[in-house]
């Protein structure tokens, strides 16, 4: 006999009709950002207003990167309700796996002309770790970048949701892992390049990271990979794990009395979400040239959470929305604004909290029901003058 879990019925008519708008609008956006702007960037010369410069369009291959992110934070936070604080170091770990790689191709274009990375030059360091040499197989560090998260996140999560931590408990410790995972990388002796990180980076595959041919093919490969990413989110939602996940969000108890193990259900979804993190980390090394321990510490941990709070929980679409949204106004607004931009983003914050707690996504709904409510209010007004006459 099948048997659904608890509490979900009702979510999965709504996640339904949700699906299908966010559907209709995922492949729009992708038609434009797969096909148009790179086309945008190649056509149009550069002096018309059609034109996309290359730094746009690297610009936007970066937000999509953490757009990739986002919807792993959304799958495990909007649609498990696990908040986790620390998805910046599953982002880190992706980054750092995919910097060793280009650190080691450089070779005999670093400054010293040594085999070694310059950081290892001048901390004097002889002889290359041996955690460094299978880096210098592609195929090694693109399984890394994402087998390297997502193991460290199943054992983390296996620990922590057998024993039934949950809640504000669980934000706590990610929280602790991301300041942890800061603290080792900016010791020089993680020979991790320290506070300055991995940088100067030169090739990718023989192809040079400078010219603007491989950048346009970066975003491309960036674009591919969020459409592969949302589809498989997609898929888990509308599968039967998708159908539990949410009844641990919404009524894990009841779920555990009907028989299901919740904690094999999170680590799961805590893998996922750490795998595409992962890729999102790889995807952004080559195209913002740089990866350092302050790009994936607690704060940038809390930034992640903060873009998919304002796109909208439960929502893929919002999430890819609050990633881009976020990170666009962020780059325009720090040109003017440098020092208010925290500021901005911490109002922003409270703003989606206080104000429309389902985000982007759900301001619409929330303005269409408040609408509703208005015109009832005055027909009801009006029906009771009349009585009144």
């Amino acid at each position: 006999m099948k048997v659904n879990a608890p509490g979900v019925n009702e979510t999965m008519v709504n996640g339904g009709e949700k699906a299908g708008h966010e559907g209709a609008a995922f492949w729009v956006t992708g038609f434009v950002l797969l096909f148009v702007l790179p086309l945008l960037n190649v056509l149009p010369p550069e002096g018309s207003w059609l034109h996309i410069s290359d730094f746009a369009l690297n610009r936007f291959g970066k937000f999509l990167a953490f757009a990739i992110l986002a919807l792993g934070l959304d799958l495990i936070w909007g649609y498990t309700g696990i908040l986790s604080l620390g998805q910046g170091v599953f982002f880190g770990l992706g980054a750092y796996c995919m910097g060793m790689h280009l650190m080691l191709s450089i070779g005999g274009e670093s400054v010293y002309g040594s085999v070694l990375p310059d950081f290892m030059v001048w901390n004097q360091v002889k002889e290359l770790p041996l955690f460094w040499k299978p880096f210098q197989s592609f195929p090694v560090a693109l399984l890394a970048g994402v087998l390297v998260p997502t193991f460290c996140a199943a054992v983390f999560g296996f620990l922590a949701f057998r024993s039934r931590i949950k809640g504000v408990y669980f934000a706590i410790i990610t929280q602790a892992l991301a300041m942890m995972a800061w603290l080792v990388l900016n010791r020089n002796e993680s020979n991790l390049g320290g506070t300055n990180g991995l940088t100067d980076f030169k090739q990718l595959l023989g192809f040079r990271l400078s010219d603007p041919g491989t950048q346009r093919a970066l975003y491309v490969v960036t674009v591919l990979c969020l459409v592969g990413a949302y589809l498989l989110c997609r898929w888990i939602i509308s599968s039967r794990a998708g159908r539990v996940l949410i009844a641990v969000r919404d009524s894990e108890q009841r779920l555990r009395f009907s028989g299901y193990a919740p904690s094999n259900y999170k680590v799961f979804v805590f893998g996922v979400s750490a795998a595409l993190a992962g890729l999102a980390g790889m995807l952004y090394v080559p195209q913002v040239g740089i990866i350092t321990p302050a790009q994936i510490g607690v704060l940038p941990s809390l930034e992640m959470v903060i873009w998919v709070a304002v796109g909208g929980r439960a929502s893929l679409v919002g999430a890819i929305v609050g990633a881009v949204g976020v990170n666009l106004g962020r780059s325009i607004l720090t040109n003017y604004f440098p020092e208010l931009w925290p500021f901005m983003l911490g109002g922003l914050f409270v703003a989606v909290v206080l104000l429309f707690p389902d985000g982007v996504m759900g301001l619409s709904k929330q303005l269409s029901a408040a609408a509703s409510a208005w015109a009832s209010r005055h027909r009801a007004t009006k029906v009771e003058g009349r009585k009144a006459a």
